[in-house]
């Protein structure tokens, strides 16, 4: 159906929108707010556009400065039998906390909590952490259950897309929404008119992980090893082909790339049929492959590492100390 076709049920999904922001601004629907800071780290577009990385970014940036990071998210993908609220722990089942909590776990070295309903996500890791002095929620934008003090829209090469809101076209809220500050590409960033600080956010390809030696290779060494032999990829994520151009951009020939639903639990062998000597992931996606569904000599984790605007971070513990100063911070909905 054409996009056009859908403009009177994506303005009646604005209106809802517009409506219940406004119910959780003029207190008619209730929220919880904590008495630490909270930063959302989220977006208006449908689909994956590096939130993850960037939180992690984030809670590693704010750990050097002596801060006391703790982290929360939905847990997209996970089991519904799993418990609730759970605290994820480096070795657990991305089964039972989804894949982003369990990798947010690993590398963050931070408290991770999951939850259907973020603010008893929140409040079980504060009771469980009394020392967390700041709240990072992995997405959430538009769960305004949870009161915030700092909004962070992350974007990516796709924009705004046609500039519609779902179901004609991939914006949730509006594109200009208010905003603490916006990060992604500069030349996307050049699109926001929102009144709020921009960052710019650069991607780039980290090392190479073998899946069942643990061994680690350099993207350059990983190609004089593999490249002859036939390099395949796959990706599980909210944008697939982005992570496929990432690769090409980086000199890798792909024979053949598998693009597979976000979150995919990776619970069958999707690889049978690749002939490939070497198959590329995101780090996301290999913490699901187990030796007990597939072989994993052939699988190899490729990181991704973020370049962010210098100036984000000391902007960042600015806005936390101005709200540790006022206690009730602000509610943005």
């Amino acid at each position: 159906m054409p996009a056009i076709a859908l403009l009177p049920l994506a303005c009646v999904f604005g209106v809802l929108g517009a409506v219940r922001r406004l119910a959780y601004r003029q207190g008619w629907l209730p929220h919880w707010r904590a008495s630490i800071p909270v930063i959302v780290v989220g977006n208006v577009t449908v689909g994956g556009t590096g939130k993850t990385p960037l939180v992690l970014a984030i809670a590693r940036s704010l750990r050097a400065a002596g801060w006391k990071p703790g982290i929360v998210s939905r847990g997209h993908g996970r089991s519904k039998h799993a418990p609730d609220p759970l605290h994820v722990l480096p070795n657990g089942d991305a089964t039972q906390s989804g894949d982003e909590p369990l990798l947010l776990a690993r590398l963050s070295e931070c408290p991770v909590w999951v939850g259907r309903n973020r603010p008893r996500a929140a409040q079980a890791l504060l009771r469980a952490n009394p020392q967390v002095d700041v709240l990072l929620s992995d997405d959430g934008l538009q769960h305004l259950g949870l009161a915030r003090d700092v909004e962070l829209v992350v974007v990516d090469a796709r924009g705004a897309g046609n500039g519609w809101l779902l179901p004609a076209g991939p914006l949730r809220e509006s594109w200009n929404r208010p905003r603490a500050a916006t990060l992604g590409p500069p030349d996307v960033l050049q699109r926001v008119r929102a009144e709020a600080p921009r960052f710019a956010i650069g991607r780039h390809l980290g090392a190479v992980r073998n899946l069942e030696s643990g061994e680690h290779l350099t993207l350059d060494a990983f190609l004089q090893r593999c490249g002859g032999l036939g390099v395949a990829a796959a990706a599980g994520i909210g944008n697939p082909e982005q992570f496929f151009a990432m690769l090409r951009q980086a000199g890798v020939h792909l024979a053949h790339t598998l693009a597979l639903p976000d979150h995919h639990r990776y619970e069958r062998d999707p690889f049978a049929a690749m002939t490939a000597a070497a198959i590329l992931m995101t780090e996301k996606d290999a913490l699901k492959c187990n030796a007990s569904v597939m072989p994993l000599e052939r699988l190899w984790a490729i990181g991704l590492e973020l370049d962010i605007d210098p100036a984000f971070f000391p902007w960042l513990q600015a806005q936390l100390r101005t709200r540790t100063e006022r206690p009730h911070g602000l509610t943005s909905a």
